[in-house]
């Protein structure tokens, strides 16, 4: 089920000046700027290689560059790869004038208390790591003197996983200047027998691409090679600029003529298994939905526009259901209906009137989902060998009914009883999505972060086809008994068509003269079992032709798939559990040499004649806590967990009021167009105001608008500074002197007492000791015609903001009572109005909602009479 496309790196080489104290230039300005030819600023790189050896999908990558410094003073060079999130880096060598300086991968404690060794004596320029959507971001740079050479190498394997009947390996090209010798190979080895192989380039035309690619298969081996000249990687015949910039992608798949092969070399066996040409397993599926608030807008329309499309996939044998969620459940049906062309057509009426409305009640929208499916089983409403499965889509947290995550998370495990799998699929970047894939993969599913971008409908399609077609489900994979040991994992709920189950283990007798394997699994018409028996002496001989790939490949194949599953597994275990897969998995990652989370690569490098200390650390999906972290987190922002204060969406205000366990949620009934005070803070000086803008009405429309915020202003009257936010750009004020970014933007402005920075609609603004401000931008989906981009307002840290805060937000900063009585039926009776006092002020509320639920009290206001 893991994705198989392999983003292989993306390479970057820049340089700048080395002065001491100098500021190096933005990302966004690196970036951007025409490159004058082979030689920048007195470097030039004058080698870039990318070598991948892929033996039985375990892929060997290493990437070298060299560049000489032609300056007559030295010059600070950064070398940067963007690897695959699944990848493990396994060395990193430095070499300066022929001497190399190699990294040791270590346990992080002990590499974390390295560093701050080496930033106590003010001798580091640590490695800055960023996530993508499947990229991390491995960087390093060191001054290099007048003349000198200088050569990065880093290596890093990868399992590649089968992905809709194919391998992809998936390169990301950018060396933002002409390279003399630019050159990616991929050479791959498959005892199966190579079947296809393709490579592509978005970045270059096909006649072009022609004569710089050769590519070519044959019985076993197959080979890559991408070697443009100067002349080719020119964007133009007289330009002095690269055109290298975007995708290069490798595709291939294996020969099947058998659904199983197993390999084994040195002790260590691997077994890959994919029968072709089944029915399909007819499926029972229900859709869980978020239509809270958030959901307004583009995420929503790309919603629906996928669920459409998903609904034209979907097979007359299936049976479906869809439940939405927000304050209150709805579903489509009560029960599950089969996919018949009538039923489909009413379900695409009901997808395309689904409006977004209300607060976040995850719990009960599983629960409902679930018990369908359980009672559609009980009741034999469904076929009998037909497989289920859940499918949930959210955008934020829980902050309605049963909202923390354990007790979540205990009442699904406890309702599903491990009867089918739960598929989390998480919108953006303001949820929980630790908590998703925790309880996902308890589930026996997984979780997928949906990116807000303009193909997230066709990302959130791409996942359904992922599982759209199960080939065989209860799939158990056995070998003799007390022939085996450390066997990864050999249980799987499903087997998906176009995806590949692997097993790895160590042979318990290495002289044993056969080897058996047993595939068992509940097919669409029978059981089935595949028997794959394997001659040892015969596969000796067949792998002694391995000439170029590296030997022990399937025993670090197998670590590798060994950590992997104890990192997953780890992520639900408590106590002594925890500590044992913990303690296994750091055992083997520093065995193999893998830079794992639990494990960081150590680089010492000469800087001005004294050893400097810089650290390569894998990130993972939770939020950096840079108090603990040698690096600037450089991921798209996570809300904070506890107390929480934001303007976001509609409704504006979030107030988390820990002394009660409780939040307020409020609105504010004002024209499109005024400016609201925020925050006001006399003693640190800041200031936030709010400008809020209305949906698009047309005259005939009497609902009540929708108000966001489009401008937001921050100020900091003590450091005479100032920030302009709009959803087109961010303007920032120092003094006089001005400067514009946009949203596509990755910068970090920094100066005493201040740090902004820009990354993927994200700006995180700290001063110093003070609080912390996030500013999201949401962008509509352009063919919304009543909605506007608007922004979100976070606060972190409101703790630090003296007594005397106050605003619309800021006066909730510091403890406050409030009780809300006299709740009685409004306007519409589901939704009761009530009283509420705060800070001994009656307020008269006029409620969409006001109910208690699970510790949470939530009333949204239509007017805001001020505290």
């Amino acid at each position: 089920m893991a994705s198989a496309r392999w983003p292989c790196l993306i390479l970057a080489l820049l340089s700048s000046l080395a002065v001491s104290g100098f500021p190096r230039s933005p990302s966004r300005q690196l970036g951007k700027r025409s490159l004058p030819g082979a030689v920048v600023n007195g470097i030039e790189v004058y080698s870039t290689k990318v070598s991948c050896k892929v033996t039985s999908r375990f892929a060997h990558n290493v990437v070298t560059t060299r560049a000489v410094n032609h300056a007559d003073t030295a010059k600070e060079v950064s070398f940067d790869v963007e690897l695959p999130k699944t990848a493990f880096i396994t060395n990193f060598t430095l070499t300066i004038d022929g001497v190399t300086y190699p990294g040791n991968v270590k346990e992080k404690e002990v590499a974390k208390k390295q560093y701050e060794k080496a930033v106590s004596q003010d001798k580091t320029a640590g490695l800055v790591k960023a996530s993508g959507r499947k990229l991390e971001k491995f960087t390093v740079s060191v001054n290099v003197a007048a003349g000198s050479k200088v050569t990065f190498e880093l290596t890093y394997e990868e399992l590649l996983k089968r992905h809709k009947g194919k391998y992809e390996m998936y390169l990301k090209v950018q060396p933002k200047q002409l390279v003399k010798h630019f050159e990616i190979t991929a050479d791959i080895f498959e005892p199966q027998g190579i079947s296809t192989l393709d490579a592509e380039a978005s970045f270059i035309t096909n006649d072009l691409l022609g004569s710089a690619l050769t590519k070519s298969f044959s019985g076993k081996k197959g080979h890559v090679s991408f070697k443009p000249s100067l002349d080719q990687q020119r964007s133009c015949p007289t330009c002095t600029d690269s055109l290298l910039k975007g995708d290069f992608i490798i595709t291939y798949d294996v020969n099947r003529e058998s659904p199983a092969n197993v390999q084994i070399v040195n002790g260590y066996f691997v077994h890959f298994f994919a029968p072709q040409g089944l029915p399909v397993v007819p499926k029972n599926v229900v859709f869980v939905i978020d239509v809270s608030g958030s959901m307004y807008g583009r995420k929503m329309e790309q919603t629906k526009d996928a669920l459409l499309k998903i609904l034209d996939d979907i097979k007359e044998d299936d049976y479906l259901n869809f439940v939405l969620f927000s304050g209150d459940v709805t579903t489509w049906k009560d029960s599950l209906v089969q996919a018949t062309p009538e039923n489909i057509q009413k379900a695409r009426e009901f997808v395309r009137n689904i409006r977004d409305q209300g607060m976040t009640n995850i719990n009960d929208g599983l629960l409902t989902g679930i018990s369908m499916l359980n009672k559609a089983r009980e009741e034999h409403k469904v076929p009998e060998r037909s497989t289920s499965i859940i499918i949930m889509l959210t955008d934020g947290d829980a902050n309605m009914g049963v909202s923390k995550p354990e007790k979540i998370q205990e009442n699904v495990r406890n309702a599903i009883g491990g009867k089918f799998p739960l598929y989390n699929l998480g919108f953006g970047n303001n949820l929980n999505y630790n908590f998703l894939e925790s309880m996902a993969l308890e589930n026996h599913g997984l979780a997928r972060r949906i990116y807000e971008d303009s193909d997230a409908n066709l990302q959130l399609q791409g996942f359904y086809e992922e599982v759209a077609n199960p080939l065989l489900t209860s799939v158990e994979v056995g070998y003799p008994e007390n022939a085996i040991q450390d066997l990864t994992q050999n249980t799987y709920q499903h087997f998906y068509d176009g995806s590949e189950i692997v097993v790895a283990g160590r042979l318990a007798d290495e002289d044993m003269n056969s080897f058996r394997a047993d595939v068992k699994g509940h097919g669409a018409i029978n059981d089935l079992t595949f028997t794959e028996e394997v001659d040892m002496k015969e596969m000796e001989e067949a792998l002694k032709e391995r000439d170029y790939i590296f030997g022990n490949y399937i025993e670090r194949l197998w670590a590798y798939l060994t950590i992997e599953q104890l990192l997953e597994k780890r992520k639900n275990a408590q106590g002594k559990e925890k500590e044992t897969l913990t303690a296994q998995a750091l055992d083997l990652s520093l065995k193999y040499h893998f830079v794992t989370p639990l494990t960081s690569m150590v680089v010492t490098k000469p800087e001005d004649n004294e050893n400097q200390t810089a650290i390569a650390d894998k990130p993972g999906e939770e939020p950096v806590d840079a108090a603990l972290s040698p690096f600037a987190p450089t991921a798209s922002y996570q809300p904070p967990v506890t107390p929480y204060y934001y303007v976001d969406g509609d409704p504006h205000f979030i107030i988390q009021v820990p002394e009660k366990d409780d939040a307020i949620c409020f609105n504010i009934d004002e024209d499109p167009g005024t400016v609201l005070r925020l925050i006001q803070d006399p003693v640190t000086g800041l200031t936030v105001n709010g400008q809020i803008i209305g949906e698009k009405r047309s005259s005939q429309d009497s609902q009540p608008r929708k108000t966001y915020f489009g401008k937001l202003g921050i100020a900091n009257a003590h450091l005479d500074f100032r920030i302009e936010v709009t959803p087109e750009r961010i303007t920032l004020w120092n003094g006089a002197a001005q400067s514009t970014f946009s949203w596509l933007d990755t910068v970090m402005v920094t100066q005493d007492g201040l740090s902004v920075m820009i990354n993927k609609k994200n700006m995180v603004v700290s001063f110093g000791d003070g609080a912390t401000f996030v500013v999201v931008l949401h962008q509509v989906w352009k063919k919304q015609p009543n909605h506007h981009d608007f922004l979100g307002f976070y606060v972190v840290d409101s703790h630090r903001m003296s007594t005397q805060t106050h605003g619309l937000l800021g006066q909730f900063f510091h403890p406050f009572d409030f009780k809300v009585s006299d709740i009685h039926p409004g306007s519409d009776p589901t939704k009761p109005d009530a009283t509420m006092v705060v800070k001994n002020h009656r307020l008269t509320v006029t409620s969409l909602f006001c109910e208690k639920k699970q510790g949470l009290h939530c009333c949204l206001l239509f007017r805001y009479n001020g505290i």
